[in-house]
C-alpha cells in the first residue's frame, strides 16, 4: 500500500504520441461542434469540460498499477453491472430508459461496460491456460451475456453490441484456435433469424431503411439520405468550417451527435476526412503496440480489447454516416458531443497510458 501511494505521488509517465493525437481529435471534435451547433459556446463550453474531467481520470489512472486495476476489476464490473439494474428498476417504462440523474449531472451506466466488461474478460483469463478450451469460453460468454442482455432490454441495442464485442476482442486476443472462432461466428449468423423476432419494431425499420432509404424518404430513410448528401456536397477540399449547409439549415438531424461526422465531412471534404482517418488510425495503432509489449496477460489483452474496440466506434459511426450501416447511435469517438462518452472513453486511455508506463519500468 505504501509503494502504491508513493506511485500516486511521482510523475506519471504518459505515451506522448498517444496524448498527443488525442489532443488533437479533441481539438477537431470542439471545432466540428462549435460549427455543428452554430456556434454554442454552452454546448463546446460543456464538451470541453467533460473532455477535461476526462483528462484529470485519464492523468489519475494512468498512475495506478496495471496489477492494482487488476485486483479492483471484479468489483468494479460487478458494481458496474449493478448499476444497469438499478436503471431497469427506476427507468421510465420498466427499463425503457437508459440514465440516472444524479441531480447534478445525467450519467448513462451502459458506457462504463465499454471498459470495465474486457477488463473482466481479461481479469478471468489471465491466470489459465491459453488458448483457452470451450469452459472457459462458456464462462466468458455468461461474463458477456448478463450486461449484454440488459443493456439490449433498455433497449439500446447499438451499446450492447459494443459492449459484447469488447468482450469478444479481449477473448479473440487470447489466442482462441480459428476453427473455434469459424464455429462461434456461425453460430451467431445462423442466430440471426432468430434474434430479428426479438427485435422491436423501430430496429427492424432501421435495417430496412439501410436496405432501401428511399422508400421512406420523409421519414425513416431521412437520416441516411441527408447524411449521404451532406458528405457527398463536401467534395474534394470541402466548403469551409461553418460553412456547412445541411447542419445549418437543419436539414441533418442529430448533427451534434450521432451525425456529426457528417458535418466535418462537408466542412472538410475529402482531404480532412482522411486527414482525420490517419489519426484515428494512428491511435488505433498505437493502443494495438501498447498490448503488444505489455507485461502481462492481463495487460495485453485489456490493452488490445481497447484498442480494437475503439476502431469499431470510428467503423460503425463512419459507416452509419456514409449509409452502408443500420443508424444504431454510436457516436465518432471524441469527435460527437456526449458527455459519459467521451469521458469513459479517456478513462480507457487512462488504463492504457498505465500498461505503458509499466511496461516502460521494468524495460
Amino acid at each position: 500500500m505504501k509503494r502504491f501511494g508513493l506511485r500516486l505521488l511521482t510523475r506519471p509517465r504518459l505515451d506522448l504520441p498517444l496524448l498527443l493525437a488525442l489532443f488533437l481529435l479533441a481539438c477537431a471534435g470542439l471545432a466540428t461542434l462549435y460549427s455543428a451547433g452554430g456556434g454554442n459556446y454552452s454546448l463546446v463550453g460543456g464538451q470541453a469540460a467533460r473532455f477535461v474531467l476526462g483528462g484529470v481520470l485519464l492523468l489519475v489512472i494512468s498512475r495506478i498499477p496495471p496489477p492494482v486495476l487488476r485486483s479492483w476489476t471484479p468489483w468494479l464490473y460487478a458494481g458496474s453491472t449493478a448499476l444497469l439494474f438499478v436503471v431497469a428498476a427506476l427507468g421510465e417504462g420498466r427499463g425503457a430508459y437508459r440514465w440516472l440523474d444524479l441531480g447534478f449531472m445525467r450519467f448513462q451506466p451502459s458506457e462504463l461496460l465499454k471498459l470495465t466488461m474486457p477488463m473482466m474478460v481479461a481479469w478471468y483469463l489471465h491466470p489459465r491456460q491459453l488458448p483457452p478450451g470451450w469452459k472457459d469460453i462458456i464462462v466468458v460468454g455468461l461474463l458477456i451475456a448478463v450486461p449484454a442482455a440488459l443493456i439490449a432490454e433498455q433497449p439500446d441495442l447499438g451499446t450492447a453490441l459494443l459492449v459484447a464485442g469488447a468482450g469478444a476482442f479481449a477473448l479473440f486476443l487470447s489466442g482462441m484456435a480459428w476453427w473455434r472462432i469459424g464455429l462461434l461466428v456461425g453460430g451467431a449468423g445462423a442466430a440471426i433469424p432468430v434474434a430479428w423476432q426479438f427485435l422491436h419494431e423501430y430496429q427492424r425499420n432501421r435495417v430496412r431503411t439501410l436496405l432501401d432509404p428511399e422508400s421512406d424518404p420523409l421519414g425513416n430513410g431521412w437520416h441516411i439520405i441527408q447524411s449521404k448528401i451532406a458528405v457527398g456536397s463536401g467534395g474534394v477540399f470541402g466548403k469551409g468550417w461553418q460553412h456547412g449547409t445541411q447542419s445549418r439549415l437543419d436539414f441533418l438531424p442529430e448533427h451534434t451527435t450521432d451525425f456529426i461526422f457528417a458535418v466535418f465531412s462537408e466542412e472538410f471534404g475529402l482531404v480532412g476526412v482522411i486527414a482525420i482517418m490517419l489519426l484515428y488510425a494512428f491511435i488505433i495503432g498505437r493502443c494495438l503496440w501498447i498490448a503488444m509489449n505489455a507485461r502481462d496477460t492481463y495487460s495485453r489483452l485489456l490493452a488490445g480489447a481497447i484498442g480494437m474496440s475503439f476502431f469499431v466506434y470510428v467503423a460503425v459511426n463512419g459507416g452509419m454516416v456514409a449509409g452502408i450501416l443500420p443508424v444504431v447511435g454510436v457516436p465518432m469517438p471524441l469527435v460527437s458531443y456526449g458527455g459519459t462518452s467521451a469521458v469513459s472513453l479517456l478513462t480507457g486511455f487512462g488504463v492504457l497510458m498505465s500498461i505503458h508506463a509499466n511496461r516502460k519500468l521494468h524495460d
